[in-house]
């Protein structure tokens, strides 16, 4: 007997329904992972260069202008932490209807009737976890380190005030 499992084939040998989905998870993972990437690079950087300079004149703006790079597209994180485990959810009752409608069909509730729906059922649940944490503990991160360095700008703006 001969094991032919593929994790490919757990997503694409199925309907329709179950290849967008996991298309959908692993484009949100692959952006997600992005962003992340990307943000470290910022970051990065951030600590070799110079201080940041504020404008006199317009403090807050100056402060806000700085802090816009640090806060771009942290959004995407936080809505792939909070929407992918619902479609990997969606993708898991998907597959269980498939079985139940495979039990239907095939009149007979043996594991090779079942077992099909059941793995793309918690592949999908998996593929929206995988896309979910990473992107969940990216932005609860960077969104600390963006705010901690948006404090401690307005601390400078508010010392500058009080030294006039």
């Amino acid at each position: 007997m001969t094991n032919n499992f593929s994790l490919l084939s757990l997503f694409t040998a199925g309907d329709i329904m179950t290849l967008v989905i996991s298309l959908l998870l692993v484009a949100a993972s692959v952006m997600s992972w992005a962003i992340i990437i990307e943000k470290f690079r910022l970051w990065r950087a951030q600590k070799r260069a110079a201080a940041f300079k504020i404008d006199d004149r317009d403090p807050e703006l100056s402060v806000d202008r700085i802090i816009r790079p640090f806060d771009r597209n942290l959004w995407f994180l936080s809505m792939v932490s909070y929407v992918a485990p619902f479609v990997g959810l969606f993708g898991t009752i998907w597959g269980v209807m498939d079985s139940f409608a495979s039990i239907g069909v095939n009149q007979s509730v043996s594991i090779g009737v079942i077992a099909p729906g059941l793995a793309t059922a918690l592949g999908t649940t998996a593929l929206g976890l995988i896309a979910a944490v990473p992107a969940a503990v990216a932005y609860q991160y960077f969104t600390r380190r963006a705010d901690d360095l948006y404090d401690g700008l307005m601390d400078r703006v508010r010392e500058s005030r009080i030294k006039k």
